[in-house]
C-alpha cells in the first residue's frame, strides 16, 4: 500500500488553524492594502463615499485574487504558493499625477481605463517578463525600491501637515486684500467707471499664515502613532510586533476620537452589507499613452513578483519553474485587469506576507486561501470602509511615515548587496537614477515646454528612475542571469 506524501505548501490544516491564520496574514496587510485607495481617492477629490466605496472595493479584489493565485485558475492562472495579494505602491505616483490633471470621475475613468490597458498587456507579456530577471539585477530593483518609498514620503508628510494647496496649504489670502479686489471689481464693473477692467485671471498671493496648517494638535496625533508604532515594535514580540503599524493607527483613532477630531456619522450612515459592483464610475477612458505607462509600471511590478516568487519557492522548499513563474506574473495582470473592473488598482504580491511565511513556518498555501476569504468578507462590509476613511489624516500621517520609509528603507538594504567596492559603475547607476527620480518630485514643473502627449510618461519619478536604472545597468554592466542575487534581494523586502 502506497501513501502519497503531501508537500507542506499543498497541506490542509484544521479550519480553525486557518482562519487564525489567515486573519494573521491580513492584518500584517491591513495598512498597506488601505492605503493606496485613500491616497487616490483623496488626490481625485472623490467625496468621503466615495473613497469608502474605493477601500471596499480594494479589499474585495484583494481577497479575490489573493484567492486565484493561492488555489490557482485554470493551467493559466495562480502560482499556488502561499502568497497574499494586495496593490501595489508602485503605481502610486502616476495615478496621483493622472488625478491631480483630472480629478473627479473623468480622472478615474482615466485611471481604471489606464489599468484595464495594463492588466491586459501583462497577462499577454508574462511569459517574457518571467525570462527578463538579467534587466532587473538588485542594484536596479533597490534603486526603484527606494525612489518608491522617497516618493511616497511627500504624501505622508502632507497627510501630517495638511497639502501644500486647498484648505490646508500653508498659506490662505489675507481677508483684508480679498475685501479690496472685490470692492475693485465691483467699481470696475459699474457703468461709466473711470477704474480700467481687471486683467483676466488676475489673483491675489497667498502671505497670511493658515491655521489649519500644521496644527499643533495634529501633530501631536500623528507624533503619537509614530511613537505608539516604535514601541510595538521594539518591545511586541512575533506576531504583535509584526502588525505595530495597524495598532499604531488603531491607537490614534482613538485618542483622535477623544480629541474630538473624529466622528462616526459616516459609519451609522453606512449599510452593514453591501456588494461591490464593477463600472461604478461609469465606462473607463482608454489613453494610449497612460496605459503605456502604467504598463511600465506593471513591468517593474512583475520583475520584483518575480524575485519575490523565487524566495518563496526556496522558502517553502517547493521549486519554481518557468510556467509556474509565467502563471505566477499573468496572475498579477489578471489581478490589475479584475481591480480596472470593480474601481480599484494594480496587484501584487504582497511582501510582508512571504516575510510572515518565513517567520512563522507555516508554508500551506490554504492559509492564504483563507485570508483572501477573510479580505473578500471584509470588502462587503461599508460600514468598514466607511470606519477606516473617517480616520482623520493625521493619524494616517503618522503610520504612513513608518510604512512608506519601510519602502525607502527596504530599497536601501537590496542595495547594500551590492557589489560597489568593485564596480564603480554601480555606484553611478544608483547616483544618476535616483537624481533623474527626484525631478518630478523638487522641480514639477519641469514639463511645461515638453509635448503634451508624453507628459503622463515623465510625471513620475518612479517611472524615470526605473528606465534610468535599467538603461544605464544595461550601458555599464550588460545583462548578465544571476538568479540567486534576484532571490537574496527579494528576501530583503518586508515592506511594499
Amino acid at each position: 500500500m502506497t501513501t502519497t506524501v503531501v508537500h507542506p505548501v499543498d497541506e490542509r490544516l484544521p479550519n480553525s488553524k486557518l482562519a487564525a491564520l489567515g486573519l494573521q496574514h491580513v492584518l500584517v496587510m491591513y495598512a498597506g492594502a488601505i492605503a493606496v485607495p485613500l491616497i487616490v481617492g483623496r488626490a481625485l477629490k472623490l467625496s468621503p463615499e466615495q473613497v469608502a466605496m474605493l477601500i471596499s472595493a480594494d479589499l474585495f479584489c484583494c481577497g479575490l485574487v489573493t484567492l486565484i493565485q493561492s488555489l490557482g485558475a485554470t493551467q493559466w492562472f495562480g502560482i499556488k504558493l502561499p502568497v497574499m495579494m494586495g496593490v501595489t505602491f508602485a503605481s502610486v505616483a502616476p495615478m496621483v499625477a493622472m488625478a491631480n490633471a483630472t480629478p473627479g470621475a473623468a480622472g478615474a475613468q482615466l485611471i481604471f481605463g489606464s489599468i484595464i490597458g495594463a492588466g491586459i498587456v501583462a497577462i499577454l507579456i508574462a511569459p517574457v517578463v518571467s525570462r527578463m530577471l538579467r534587466f532587473f539585477p538588485p542594484v536596479v530593483t533597490g534603486t526603484i525600491i527606494a525612489v518608491i518609498g522617497i516618493s511616497l514620503m511627500r504624501i505622508g508628510i502632507n497627510w501630517i501637515f495638511g497639502n501644500p494647496f486647498g484648505p490646508t496649504a500653508p498659506n490662505v489670502v489675507n481677508p483684508e486684500h480679498a475685501k479690496w479686489l472685490a470692492d475693485v471689481t465691483a467699481a470696475s464693473s459699474a457703468a461709466g467707471s473711470a477704474v480700467p477692467p481687471l486683467p483676466k485671471g488676475l489673483a491675489l498671493v497667498a502671505t497670511v499664515p493658515n491655521p489649519k496648517y500644521a496644527d499643533l494638535g495634529g501633530v501631536g496625533v500623528a507624533a503619537l502613532v509614530l511613537a505608539s508604532v516604535l514601541l510595538i515594535a521594539r518591545y511586541g514580540k512575533g506576531f504583535i510586533a509584526n502588525i505595530s503599524v495597524l495598532l499604531g493607527i488603531v491607537i490614534g483613532g482613538v485618542v483622535a476620537t477623544a480629541m474630538g477630531l473624529m466622528n462616526f456619522e459616516k459609519v451609522a450612515k453606512a449599510d452593514w452589507f453591501g456588494l461591490v459592483l464593477p463600472l461604478q464610475f461609469g465606462m473607463p477612458v482608454f489613453d494610449p499613452v497612460l496605459i503605456l505607462t502604467m504598463s511600465l509600471v506593471m513591468v517593474v511590478v512583475m520583475i520584483e513578483s518575480t524575485g519575490m516568487f523565487l524566495a518563496l519557492g526556496e522558502m517553502t522548499e517547493k521549486t519554481v519553474s518557468q510556467p509556474d513563474l509565467a502563471r505566477g506574473l499573468r496572475t498579477d495582470g489578471l489581478g490589475t485587469l479584475i481591480g480596472g473592473l470593480f474601481n480599484t488598482f494594480p496587484y501584487t504580491s504582497f511582501s510582508q506576507n512571504v516575510g510572515l511565511v518565513a517567520l512563522t513556518g507555516v508554508r500551506s498555501r490554504f492559509v492564504c486561501v483563507a485570508g483572501g476569504v477573510i479580505l473578500i468578507v471584509l470588502g462587503l462590509l461599508p460600514k468598514m470602509a466607511a470606519l477606516v476613511e473617517s480616520l482623520p489624516t493625521v493619524v494616517l500621517g503618522g503610520a504612513g511615515l513608518v510604512m512608506f520609509g519601510m519602502v525607502a528603507a527596504t530599497g536601501i538594504r537590496i542595495l547594500a548587496g551590492v557589489d560597489f567596492k568593485n564596480n564603480r559603475f554601480n555606484a553611478l547607476v544608483v547616483a544618476i537614477s535616483l537624481g533623474i527620480g527626484m525631478v518630478p518630485l523638487i522641480a514639477p514643473n519641469f514639463k511645461q515646454w515638453m509635448p503634451h502627449a508624453i507628459h503622463p510618461l515623465i510625471e513620475s519619478g518612479i517611472l524615470l528612475a526605473s528606465l534610468s536604472a535599467v538603461l544605464l545597468n544595461l550601458f555599464f554592466n550588460g545583462a548578465q542571469v544571476d538568479a540567486n542575487a534576484a532571490i537574496a534581494a527579494a528576501k530583503q523586502a518586508d515592506a511594499h
